[in-house]
């Protein structure tokens, strides 16, 4: 929750600051985000290394430390290129810091491994809420006034992960949820290749977010074209944060009495069918039921993926899978604009939103696909 608190103090008001406040393009406004997408990405993939064959305590302290030295930094040095410079050094830190927050929730034996991940995501919705609530009265004193409040988010996040996170490592092989058993008990030192389930499933989390990302960037585009202030799009977001800290806790009790690929189907299957409701959406009244629908859909599927990674990966690697996971999901962020640009530039908004809602549907066969056939064959094999 203080990891998205403070990232929502920045990410929002890098394009409007840039633009505005430095004078700077709106290219190189995108320019910036891609450039802290991808350093997140390089964290995640440090992160998952380091989890696995160093230290996850002292790792987290620093890349929080990191982070937080970097926010604190944007008080006193704004300006441009500094700033810049600036924010990939915190995309660097989240992205480690998340994925070692990621790889220690594996380790949590006193409820399933679904119940925690679900958890994390209320948990960071709730981040998100706060600072994106409080940012739009915050900069009205200064960003320098923001800074500070990101900062001491930050700083915060730093004190709770050096108080709380040093623990031993626990063995995982009885790691389980309600319905599945980590089958991989034999722990080798051998780095192992990701298994076609779960690289259908990093396709899938890429694809979902490459889709959701259109709604950080190109929608508002869109609904001002059609007249809708953009306070009414940032309302909407509104929306979505209070509907997810309001009924997650009851789509997590609903979800784990069920299989967990299920869930994916359902959850997703609603997520992708939002955009296809978006080819129609021409008043305000009808993007209000879109982000409800997507907002269902990303609470019931979402949540899901990683723990199903959790579940699936081999035990003496949850750090350097978790990492996968983090970067299927920033790839798909930093991929989204530039793909909802380019598609822009040669077709319309309803073929953009046909084309993002159908990447995600073929991916979503595909896992379902390969999960049953997986399934199928562990049957037959106990039959024998």
């Amino acid at each position: 929750m203080l990891n998205n608190s403070g990232a929502s103090f920045l990410w929002p008001l890098t394009t409007i600051y840039l633009h505005n406040y430095l004078h700077e393009s709106l290219t190189l406004s995108g320019l910036v985000l891609l450039g802290m997408s991808l350093m997140m990405i390089v964290g995640d993939s440090v992160g998952g290394y380091l989890f696995d064959h160093w230290k996850p305590y002292q790792t987290g302290v620093l890349s929080a430390a990191l982070a937080t030295l970097a926010v604190v930094a944007l008080i006193f040095w704004h300006g441009w290129p500094i700033y810049g410079i600036l924010l990939l050094v915190v995309g660097f830190g989240d992205g480690v810091n998340m994925t070692i927050l990621n790889s220690l929730a594996t380790w949590v034996k006193s409820t399933s491994t679904r119940h925690v991940f679900n958890m994390l995501y209320v948990s960071m919705n709730i981040g998100v809420v706060i600072g994106t609530l409080i940012v739009g009265y915050a900069i009205k004193f200064g960003i320098t006034t923001v800074f500070i409040i990101a900062a001491v988010c930050y700083a915060a996040l730093t004190l709770v992960v050096a108080l709380h996170f040093n623990v031993k490592p626990q063995t995982q092989t009885n790691r389980s949820t309600s319905q599945y058993k980590d089958t991989k008990s034999n722990v080798t030192s051998k780095r192992s290749r990701p298994t076609v389930l779960i690289t259908l499933i990093l396709v899938l989390l890429l694809a979902i977010n490459l889709a959701y990302s259109q709604w950080e960037s190109v929608i508002s585009v869109h609904m001002t074209n059609l007249g809708i202030p953009v306070l009414n799009y940032s309302l909407l977001w509104t929306l979505n944060g209070v509907i997810i800290v309001l009924l997650q806790p009851v789509i997590t009790r609903w979800s784990e009495r069920f299989k967990i690929e299920n869930v994916i189907v359902v959850g997703i299957t609603l997520f992708a069918a939002s955009f296809f409701m978006l080819i129609f959406a021409r008043t305000y009244a009808m993007f209000v039921v879109t982000m409800i629908v997507l907002t269902f859909g990303e609470m019931i599927g979402h949540p899901a993926l990683p723990a199903w990674i959790a579940v699936k990966a081999p035990a003496s690697e949850a750090g350097r899978y978790q990492g996968f996971a983090n970067m299927a999901i920033a790839f798909g962020r930093a991929l989204g604009p530039l793909f909802g640009g380019f598609m822009l530039d040669y077709a319309t908004f309803p073929v953009l939103f046909m084309a993002v809602g159908g990447v995600q549907m073929i991916a979503l066969v595909a896992v379902y696909w390969r999960a049953h056939s997986e399934r199928v064959k562990q049957q037959a094999k106990i039959s024998k």
